[in-house]
C-alpha cells in the first residue's frame, strides 16, 4: 500500500525561515520523521511527500527513506497546489487502490492498521480519520467539522472552526480510492475540505468517517505548537 505526505506547506505563521514547516523538530526529531515512522510501523513503506518551500531540506534529511526502512519519491511543486491538488501531480505514483494521503504537519499516533481495515469493511470513496474535539488530546487543528450519521457515514462537511460550527474534526490523514482522483479540479489548485469532500457528498459518493480516541497535535502556529509541547512534556511526565 502507498502513502502520499504532504509536506509542501508554508510555515510562516510559525516564522520559519529556513526549514518548512513539517521539518520542525518535537522531541529531536521532524514531525515529518514521526509521520514516516508511523507509516513503517503500520507496514506502509512505499511514500510520496509532496516539496514547495525549501524541498531540498526535505530530500536532504531523508534521502530514498532506506535509513528509516521505507522507499521514498518527491514531488516538487512549482506553484501551491492545495491538499487535493497535489494528487494529480503524482497519478503516476497513484497507481493503486486504496492508497493513504497524511497531513505531514500534524503529529499523530492514529492507528492507520485499524483505520484500513475500517475502510476495508466497506470500500466507501474515501475515509476521513476523525476525533471528538470535546473528548480526545488535541490541539490546534482547524480543517473544518463533520457530521455523520449513526452508520459512520459522513452527510456534512463544513469548513471553518468557529464556536457555531459544530462536529467531529479532520485528522488530515484519508484512505482514498483511486477514482477520487477524477472528482479533484484540474484547472486550479484545490483542497480536500473546501473542493472535494463536499463534491463527493453532493454527488451521492460513500463517504466514512473513522473515529478515533487518538491523539492528533498540529504545529500549525505558534499557539497551536505551544499546546502541542505542553501537551508532550505532560505526557513525558517533565
Amino acid at each position: 500500500m502507498k502513502a502520499l505526505i504532504l509536506a509542501a506547506g508554508l510555515g510562516k505563521r510559525l516564522g520559519l525561515e529556513d526549514i518548512p514547516k513539517p521539518m520542525y523538530k518535537i522531541n529531536g526529531k521532524p514531525v515529518l520523521e514521526y509521520n514516516i515512522l508511523l507509516l513503517k510501523k503500520h507496514n506502509i513503506t512505499d511514500i510520496c511527500i509532496t516539496l514547495f518551500y525549501k524541498g531540498d531540506v526535505i530530500k536532504n534529511y531523508f534521502a530514498d527513506g532506506s535509513k528509516w526502512g521505507v522507499n521514498i519519491t518527491y514531488s516538487y511543486e512549482k506553484e501551491l497546489l492545495g491538499t487535493s491538488g497535489a494528487l494529480l501531480n503524482v497519478t503516476h505514483f497513484l497507481n493503486e487502490s486504496p492508497f493513504f494521503v497524511v497531513y505531514g504537519d500534524n503529529y499523530t499516533n492514529t492507528d492507520l492498521s485499524k483505520m484500513f481495515k475500517f475502510h476495508e469493511a466497506s470500500k466507501p470513496q474515501a475515509t476521513i480519520a476523525l476525533f471528538d474535539p470535546e473528548k480526545s488530546l488535541n490541539s490546534g487543528i482547524a480543517g473544518g467539522k463533520i457530521k455523520l450519521d449513526k452508520d459512520n457515514n459522513v452527510i456534512s462537511f463544513i469548513e471553518g472552526s468557529g464556536p457555531d460550527v459544530k462536529g467531529y474534526v479532520n485528522s488530515g490523514i484519508y484512505i482514498l480510492e483511486r477514482e477520487i482522483l477524477d472528482m479533484i479540479p484540474k484547472d486550479h489548485p484545490s483542497d480536500f475540505g473546501k473542493d472535494v469532500f463536499p463534491k463527493l457528498l453532493k454527488e451521492g459518493c460513500n463517504v466514512k468517517g473513522y473515529l478515533s480516541d487518538s491523539f492528533v497535535l498540529a504545529i500549525d502556529t505558534k499557539d497551536a505548537l505551544s499546546v502541542t509541547e505542553n501537551v508532550l512534556k505532560k505526557e513525558r511526565g517533565s
